[in-house]
């Protein structure tokens, strides 16, 4: 019996051995490694694999955050001592974020929609959508059959009894599930800073009137809460997009008003004169309403420019959570506004309301101080400034200071066209030129400035247009007078890039207009043939000195390169500094200066975060294609009401020539806002008439 055990044993033994040897050697040849960092972060991860940071669980949450594609922050099932310890491992710090939060961007539910679609058998919103595209009225409106509600992770939506989701901002977490499975965009994740870094696009329901509006303020909702009398909460939706209030109240265009709804009906809403009356409800009240703002993150700005557009650039940045300051050059802010507009029309006191509101947001104001005899760019990037916004104003803004024959150089080796011309021809010292010289102009004036600069020394020098050769506004006798001096004429250009060190500057590149090639040229001197300094944002290049190279002053050692905010989505095809519907006056209007300080705000938050500075390709512009109405229908016939006017002999006792609405006008004007969506919009009804059926509304 124990001589027949013993092969067996041996064999077994053999056996094991050899598995052992074989299973080793797999061990070497198929050996995954797994990196530590990504285990570490396993560990700390809560391994819910709720699917929250829309990756299939914690494993793929943690190898995503190693190879850059997640943040820190990425795992919304934890807190953040979760994200400060994946930092920790990661070698990272990480900034105070506040919460994204999902928000249903639609106003009418399925149930009021004129036409009925019965999706049978289907009960999911994706399927609707991709058979029949989901088409019932409104192309971009709700589904409501509730996907986003079924997949959500944390059971924090639920459809409400419109038929649209309602969201539970306790138990929302801002995982974007909603916002990945909705096919329609209808439900998004919202936060102070998306809601300012976006640009509406053909996606979203936007009203008539919204689109009108150069800021994009969602006039809709502020009507609506000022006829409920909700006045405070009415301006803190004005202030999500313009914190002039009180100011636009007065002395807007009112272009919203020409898209109104209610104009095909009888006359359109009085909406700038709503605005004024709640934010003049504040102002009375002495109670400040502010918008909400992100954490602070601790990085400084500085904003050059005291006037609308600069004051509107600082006022996003600290809602942002950034810190701003504004140098102004006069010795109170406001710009032409409080230089260029009557006191009837707009007094001192609105105006510094407004102000002051803005400064209260966390806004730093430094008053007497002037660009290039105070400080320079250089200076402010040498004091820590991450982005620097350059927001000087125009020729009349030089005018109301007096300073016509002022010779002002705010960007390093940069003059505009008239100072350098007035200075060839009365051999003014004041302008001096580098070796490289580059022209932007458009005209003849070329010509002379190529030839001013040839006296003054330059040994090369480019004329860069944006006209192509057959456009070029160039005479020949202009054309001769270039190739006098051996200037280079460059067409179909447009103006990128500027960067240089310290005070000087360096390089000009520009953009191909046909092919889109970019070109870097040496350039220590550049002249604009513009009534102003573009707005360009300026940041630090880092250069690493040599080794045992002596250390010059901080403001000579900073590299800096300048770029434009983006261009406005009207003008989003157009490339380079001024192109079509760049600003080379001032703005023709203050609600254009606020709209443009916004799009600063969003690009110097962009680029210190190193997100390309771009706008959507579906930005809503005045040649896109988007549903709406020519008519409308069962609306009661309302006149609009008139503003009150103060008679001439009364406007030393008045001060303002418009006395504005008392509450019962206001709200009764608010009350003929229709409540427009994309195509939607409340009917009203004939006196005396009974409900209208829900079945009976557009949506």
């Amino acid at each position: 019996m124990g001589e027949s055990i013993l092969p067996a044993l041996i064999m077994l033994g053999g056996i094991g051995i050899t598995v052992g040897i074989v299973l080793a050697a797999a061990s070497k040849i198929f050996y995954v490694y797994v990196d530590p960092k990504i285990l570490a972060i396993e560990d700390v991860l809560p391994g819910a694999n709720c699917g929250g940071c829309g990756l299939p669980g914690c494993s793929a949450n943690a190898e995503a955050i190693v190879a850059g594609r997640a943040g820190a922050n990425s795992c919304v099932a934890a807190g953040s001592d979760v994200a400060e310890a994946i930092a920790g491992i990661m070698g990272l710090s990480i900034e105070a974020k506040e919460p994204d939060i999902a928000r249903p961007g639609c106003y009418y539910g399925v149930a009021k929609a004129d036409q009925k679609y019965h999706y049978d058998g289907l009960n999911d919103c994706r399927a609707v959508a991709m058979l029949g595209g989901g088409m019932k009225i409104c192309s971009i409106g709700c589904l409501g059959l509730g996907t986003c509600a079924q997949a959500c992770p944390f059971s924090a939506i639920v459809m409400g009894p419109e038929g649209l989701p309602v969201v539970d901002e306790i138990k929302c977490t801002g995982c974007g599930t909603c916002e990945r499975v909705c096919p329609k965009a209808i439900i998004n994740l919202s936060s102070v800073t998306r809601r300012i870094l976006r640009e509406y696009t053909t996606d979203d329901c936007t009203t008539p009137c919204q689109r009108a509006c150069p800021a994009g303020i969602d006039i809709r909702e502020y009507m609506r809460r000022a006829a409920n009398g909700d006045y405070q909460g009415s301006v803190q939706v004005i202030k999500e997009r313009n914190p002039f209030p009180t100011v636009i109240g007065r002395i807007c265009p009112r272009p919203c008003e020409d898209e109104c709804r209610r104009k095909y009906a009888e006359e359109s809403v009085a909406i700038n004169f709503i605005k004024r009356y709640v934010a003049d409800y504040e102002m009375q009240s002495g109670t400040r309403i502010q918008p909400y703002k992100a954490p602070d993150t601790g990085r400084r700005i500085a904003v050059v420019g005291g006037g609308v557009e600069g004051l509107s650039a600082a006022f996003f940045a600290a809602r942002l959570g950034h810190a701003p300051v504004v140098y102004e050059a006069a010795d109170r802010l406001g710009g032409l506004l409080r230089s260029a507009i009557s006191r009837y029309r707009l007094s001192h006191e609105v105006l510094d309301w407004d102000i002051e509101g803005i400064l209260e947001m966390g806004v730093e104001a430094r008053l007497n101080q002037a660009l290039g005899s105070d400080f320079t760019i250089a200076d402010l990037l040498g004091e820590d400034y991450e982005t620097v916004f350059l927001a000087s104003g125009g020729w009349d803004s030089r005018l109301a200071r007096n300073e016509a024959d002022a010779v002002n150089e705010f960007i390093p080796g940069t003059y505009l066209l008239i100072d350098f011309i007035r200075a060839g021809r009365n051999d003014d010292d004041r302008i001096q030129v580098g070796r490289n010289v580059v022209i932007i102009s458009g005209d003849n004036l070329a010509a002379e400035a190529a030839e001013i600069a040839a006296r003054k020394g330059a040994a090369t020098i480019t004329v860069l247009l944006r006209e192509d050769l057959e456009n070029a506004r160039l005479d020949q006798g202009a054309v001769e007078r270039l190739e006098k001096v051996s200037a280079k004429v460059v067409y179909g250009a447009g103006i990128s890039r500027l960067a240089g060190k310290g005070n000087t500057l360096e390089t000009v590149s520009y953009t191909d207009l046909q092919t889109g090639a970019q070109t870097e040229i040496p350039a220590e001197s550049l002249v604009l043939a513009a009534g102003r300094y573009p707005e360009l944002i300026f940041s630090r290049v880092r250069t690493a000195a040599a080794e045992g190279e002596i250390q010059p002053s901080v403001a000579e050692a900073i590299g800096w390169a300048a770029v434009q905010p983006y261009k406005q989505p009207e003008f989003v095809s157009e490339v380079g500094l001024f192109a079509k519907g760049d600003v080379i006056t001032d703005f023709s209007g203050a609600i254009k200066a606020i709209a443009g300080g916004r799009r600063a705000a969003a690009s110097m938050h962009q680029l210190m975060y190193d997100i390309p500075i771009d706008v959507p390709l579906k930005a809503v512009t005045s040649d896109c294609v988007i549903q709406n109405v020519d008519a409308v229908e069962e609306v009661r016939i309302e006149s609009r009401r008139i503003m009150p006017m103060a008679a001439p002999r009364e406007l030393d006792q008045t001060g303002q020539l418009e006395l504005g609405f008392d509450e019962d006008a206001a709200r009764k004007e608010a009350s003929r806002c229709l409540q427009c969506g994309l195509i939607c919009y409340e009917h009203t009804l004939a006196a005396g008439a009974a409900d209208i059926d829900a079945s009976k509304r557009i949506a």
